[in-house]
């Protein structure tokens, strides 16, 4: 008899397997994780989310556990505008943009129509950023860690 795959809300995944609610809705949108709506609300496969968190924790690291992503603990609970985080770090907006997509910076909510992203995500980025700043050069891992750290 064929099993069903079973569809479970994207916060819900996010919440039970430990993902980031961004990076689940940028694997969605790349296509690696099926998903639907359902009465407005988007559904993910739970098994794919259940591989994709084997996948990342089976890859060692999390940024979070990283000592440079921790040298900006004092940013833990700061969030800022998109254009207010390109100015102040120097970063194009469009790179910002991409690294939310990608889930590398989490996004806290709105205020109006600005969209408030975690400093200290921003802040990290722009650590790794900074020395590499080559357009079109990979500088994060899927699991939002360096490159050259993801291989640790």
């Amino acid at each position: 008899m064929l099993t069903l795959p079973t569809f479970i809300p994207l916060s819900e995944a996010a919440r039970k397997y430990g993902l980031d609610e961004a990076r689940l809705r940028a694997l969605v949108e790349k296509g690696k994780i099926r998903a639907g709506v359902i009465a407005g609300e988007m559904v993910v496969s739970e098994d794919e989310v259940k591989k994709r968190a084997e996948q990342e924790r089976g890859s060692g690291a999390r940024k979070e556990d990283l000592p440079e992503y921790q040298q900006f603990s004092s940013l833990s609970n700061s969030y800022l505008g998109i254009n207010e985080a390109s100015k102040k770090y120097r970063i194009p907006y469009t790179t910002l943009y991409q690294w939310i997509r990608r889930g590398f910076i989490s996004v806290k909510g709105k205020a109006g129509q600005k969209v408030l992203i975690s400093e200290q995500d921003v802040a990290f980025c722009e650590l790794i950023y900074r020395p590499q700043k080559k357009q079109g050069k990979k500088i994060f891992a899927a699991n939002g860690i360096p490159v050259q750290r993801s291989a640790l």
